[in-house]
């Protein structure tokens, strides 16, 4: 692995077998601690958008491992403004041994690894979001098992990056997707035809529908995010008429498989997408999801480290 910038640069075999290895070093940070295989190992952690998961995941993956991470905040860099995005990752490249972004636009996350001479990870871009895909699957896995084709995953809300990362990585494990949104917040149409051949191979089914609760019958795992992302504060108003809906509470849940569980990436806007009896009742679990990240990173990482 070079870079870690999409779910979809992978294979089927390529993703499980970094998910089998976050199941590995999970265990072994709970039994004994994480071995220092990222000793003389730092990470830049290149920030536009600000978040308290992707920050505090990445720093404690390195740490847990001997190695270290270093925060570069908005006004530090000014990537593309203060200085070119190609001089960035050519200086970065000599100091720091590998570099994660949380950007914008996904434009500028492919332009760092396309001028990095080190490993570069997408954080978060407008496009996708493929570690949280990757903590997700982590999280799905450890609750049907490995052995989970045929499983029927339904995403209900904004289609958004946090959705095209959770379709790829669903398509790519044999899992059935089934997406509803409001008319006019569709998932990307790239994302979608990229999904589409990745389920021909996997023999995974995709859905799109509108009615949210056409789109839960017989799911697994009901999946849900904030209905206004950041950069999307001027639609606030526009968008709190239109998603309602599309809530995930106590009723839409029950329309569901009854070993469903219930997803969101967070941070949560509480009784808007999801109602507080449902992110705090018996088939959350996105609390175990968001500790996930720390340990599909870790996997990550140690992949592009090559170190495992």
């Amino acid at each position: 692995m070079k870079d870690f910038l999409a779910i979809s640069d992978y294979s089927s075999d390529e993703i499980q077998d970094l998910l089998d290895l976050a199941v590995k070093l999970k265990k072994q940070y709970f039994k004994k601690g994480n071995k220092p295989i990222f000793k003389g190992k730092v990470l830049g952690m290149i920030f536009q958008k600000p978040s308290l998961r992707t920050r505090i995941s990445f720093d404690m993956a390195m740490r847990h491992c001997g190695g270290d991470a270093l925060y570069l905040s908005p006004s530090e860099i000014g990537l593309g403004k203060r200085e070119s995005i190609a001089d960035v990752a050519r200086v970065l490249s000599g100091y720091v041994q590998g570099l994660m972004a949380r950007v914008f636009e996904h434009e500028h996350v492919l332009e760092l690894a396309k001028w990095s001479e080190i490993p570069v990870v997408n954080g978060l871009s407008d496009y996708n979001h493929p570690c949280q895909g990757m903590a997700d699957a982590l999280t799905i896995q450890e609750k049907f098992g490995k052995k989970s084709r045929g499983l029927n995953v339904s995403y209900v809300g904004d289609g958004n990056n946090v959705t095209t990362s959770l379709m790829h990585v669903s398509a790519q494990l044999g899992w059935n997707v089934t997406v509803a949104t409001p008319e006019g917040y569709d998932v990307n149409p790239k994302a979608i035809e990229i999904a589409q051949k990745i389920a021909k191979k996997t023999k995974s089914k995709l859905t799109f529908v509108r009615d949210p609760h056409e789109a839960v019958k017989g799911a697994h795992v009901i999946y849900t995010d904030t209905w206004t992302s950041m950069g999307q504060e001027e639609e606030t108003a526009k968008r709190e008429k239109i998603f309602p809906p599309y809530q995930v509470n106590a009723k839409l849940v029950s329309e569901a498989s009854k070993d469903v569980i219930v997803m969101h990436c967070l941070p949560a806007h509480r009784n808007q997408e999801l109602t507080d009896d449902v992110a705090d009742g018996k088939h959350s679990v996105i609390f175990p999801q968001a500790h996930n990240r720390l340990h599909a990173q870790k996997a990550i990482l140690a992949r592009l480290f090559d170190v495992a």
